[in-house]
């Protein structure tokens, strides 16, 4: 199987896609998908617990898709767990072959569906990156020795249309000295500000992988729009896919991602599709961008 971290070093372009655990236990539908992408992809991100909604564990979905023949991307967040049991899931990690890391703060209990649920919060990002930096030396968090060090590749997101930009140079700077090796970024529409963020990261040894989100309907985009942070759909998409109508604004939208990829592709290292519950679009996606 081929690693997403050799195949960033050898400055190709990247395609990773993502997808989110099954609430419950019938992967059958996910098993498909993956074969769906299977040799189109460089790597698949599992959530975990996306938007504060109780999944399978991205532990278990990441060994599916190396059964698959796929590099998965393990995301990690600090919201569910406390320090103990990070550790252990990333040593567990590292025993079932999973070696790639997106490490994120996690989105907060009460957004979800289980509003009563406790955030625990024991790590911040930056702890948090810093203990895969301590497992892979061979210590624990309080310094003790290991039996076995990992070898994880950990990485972080960014928000290039964040609305306070220094701030968001400035966490991407903290996020690489914690031990951030890649980036993965929220969903790029602004061509030229991408543009400007990319020139603040190539200060930096990291790899970028810009983010695309299959726009399904105006009203996707205008959710989008309203309730996630750093999204920033322009209003003449959001028109056209109105003006479109239902039966063909899924296609108009696989044609801005497309658009979209073209444009990013001599700026960044990679693309991070996310098709969001229309996974088996993905290849569609790889295809007409030239990416396949």
């Amino acid at each position: 199987m081929k690693r997403l971290r050799e195949t960033l070093q050898s400055k190709k372009f990247v395609v990773t896609a993502e997808f989110g655990p099954p609430k419950g236990t019938d992967i059958e539908t996910l098993a498909k998908n993956a074969r769906g992408v299977a040799g189109l992809v460089d790597g698949v991100n599992v959530t975990d617990n996306q938007s504060g909604v109780m999944r399978a564990c991205p532990l278990a979905i990441s060994k599916v898709l190396i059964d698959a023949g796929i590099d998965p991307i393990m995301q990690i967040t600090c919201r569910d767990r406390n320090r103990l049991a990070i550790q252990s899931d990333l040593l567990g990690a590292h025993i079932l072959g999973i070696r790639n890391l997106l490490a994120l703060t996690g989105d907060p209990p009460h957004i979800g569906d289980h509003k009563d649920s406790r955030p625990v919060f024991d790590l911040q990002l930056d702890q948090l990156l810093e203990t895969v930096k301590a497992l892979n030396s061979g210590k624990d968090m309080a310094g003790n020795p290991l039996t076995g060090a990992t070898d994880l590749f950990a990485g972080a997101a960014a928000t290039p249309e964040a609305d306070n930009f220094d701030l968001e140079c400035a966490k991407f700077e903290k996020k690489v000295l914690s031990g951030a090796q890649f980036f993965q970024t929220q969903a790029i529409y602004n061509v030229a500000q991408f543009e400007k963020f990319m020139g603040h990261a190539r200060k930096f040894p990291v790899k970028v992988i810009a983010g695309i989100i299959l726009l399904k309907s105006a009203g996707m985009a205008s959710y989008m729009n309203k309730n996630i942070p750093g999204i920033k759909v322009p209003a003449a998409l959001i028109q056209s896919l109105e003006t479109a109508g239902k039966e063909k604004a899924l296609n108009l939208g696989i044609d801005i991602a497309v658009d979209t990829i073209k444009e990013l592709k001599g700026l960044c290292d990679g693309v991070h599709l996310m098709a969001i519950n229309a996974e088996h679009l993905l290849p569609q996606i790889i295809q007409k961008a030239g990416l396949s």
